[in-house]
């Protein structure tokens, strides 16, 4: 992937970057030569990959603070001088919006805005990710995937904040850093929407593939809420290669239409029903079962969702390069490693996983 030297010696501020994703892109960028700055809150799991994978020692500099803390946050953005901001800060469970709904909107909707609002002080160019969600998207229960120009909605809390996200960055953007003005003030601000993504080093509550490894890492039979839902599924690699993809395409100055929303999501015909996925990881783990339990009382979730990859694909020349089948692969091969209490350290699974990723070495 020769878009990664472009990040080399570069300035990268990442918000949540003691989260899932974001401590993946604090590794790969990391590896690629770049000078990290992490900003984000305690992890919220024991254990998580941002502590097993040991980031914090790659870092060149981290604070460990809320997004909504606007002073805080402009004061580490200064100090990072960032070329590139990749911004994945948020409350990320739909679950937990029904319990903390207005702790959602503020830490995905005025945590966005904070961190634009400290570049527009700032006031110097850079290229700006910003990560929503794929259930941005009013979602009908349509069979087809939902293009980047489809209306903005949500059931719940979350996705409705991710929506207001969307609705709150585009406004700044024509406001403050308008793609018609882009050789004045050099602030390039794409967002990204990605499926549902699965890897090691993921521990959240209410997740699949958390959930799954849970119960086989001692010996219990996996709980699935919707085993018919559908989702995108897709390894976390996927979408990370995306956004750093198109980071280095704004960065490189190459047109405003780069500024703009973005779909990551698998190949079409590669997402599955809930019920799939875990047949398919209790394969590859070697063992273990699932049964259905009863939703009393559950909160609503959406019953399918797919992603329209069309534009990346054409404008950024971007596709997924690992099918379901070898996501779950390596998804469970690195838990197993973790579980199994290898001496060789998580960290540098992590750098083997990214590695293959990137084509820079083939295995059996």
């Amino acid at each position: 992937m020769g878009v990664m030297s472009n990040y080399k010696g570069k300035n990268v501020f990442i918000t949540g970057h003691t989260g899932f994703k974001g401590s993946w892109l604090s590794l790969w960028l990391s590896k690629a030569g770049a000078n990290v700055f992490g900003y984000s809150i305690h992890p919220d799991t024991i254990p998580n990959n941002y502590t097993v994978s040991s980031v914090a020692e790659l870092l060149s500099g981290e604070t460990i603070a809320d997004i909504r803390d606007k002073n805080t946050l402009r004061e580490s953005i200064k100090k990072a001088d960032p070329d590139f901001v990749f911004h994945l800060a948020a409350q990320p469970l739909v679950r937990k919006s029904y319990h903390c709904p207005v702790e959602t909107f503020e830490t995905n909707v005025i945590g966005s805005l904070n961190v634009l609002e400290g570049l527009r002080e700032r006031g110097q160019p850079c290229s700006v990710i910003m990560v929503t969600s794929d259930k941005c998207y009013e979602n009908k229960g349509l069979i087809w995937g939902y293009r980047e120009n489809d209306s903005m909605g949500g059931y719940d809390p979350y996705s409705a904040s991710k929506a207001a996200a969307e609705i709150a960055i585009s406004s700044y953007r024509q406001s403050f850093f308008p793609t018609e003005s882009l050789d004045d003030h050099g602030v390039h601000i794409a967002t990204v929407r990605a499926g549902n993504v699965i890897g090691g080093g993921d521990w959240a509550e209410d997740r699949i593939i958390p959930d799954a490894v849970r119960a086989l890492s001692v010996g219990k039979t996996i709980p699935v809420r919707n085993p018919n839902a559908i989702r995108p599924w897709q390894h976390v690699l996927e979408p990370l290669s995306g956004y750093l993809m198109l980071g280095e395409k704004m960065s490189r100055g190459e047109g405003p239409e780069f500024c703009s929303a973005w779909n990551f999501g698998p190949l079409s015909g590669d997402e599955c029903r809930v019920s799939d996925l875990m047949d398919l990881f209790c394969k590859e783990w070697g063992c273990g079962n699932w049964k259905p339990v009863p939703l009393v009382d559950a909160p609503h979730e959406a019953s399918v969702l797919r992603l329209s990859i069309d534009k990346a694909t054409h404008m950024l020349h971007w596709a997924s390069r690992w099918n379901l089948n070898e996501a779950i692969k390596r998804t469970a091969t690195w838990y197993k490693k973790y579980y199994s209490g290898d001496e060789e350290s998580m960290q540098s699974a992590c750098f083997a996983d990214i590695e293959v990723y990137l084509g820079g070495k083939h295995e059996d």
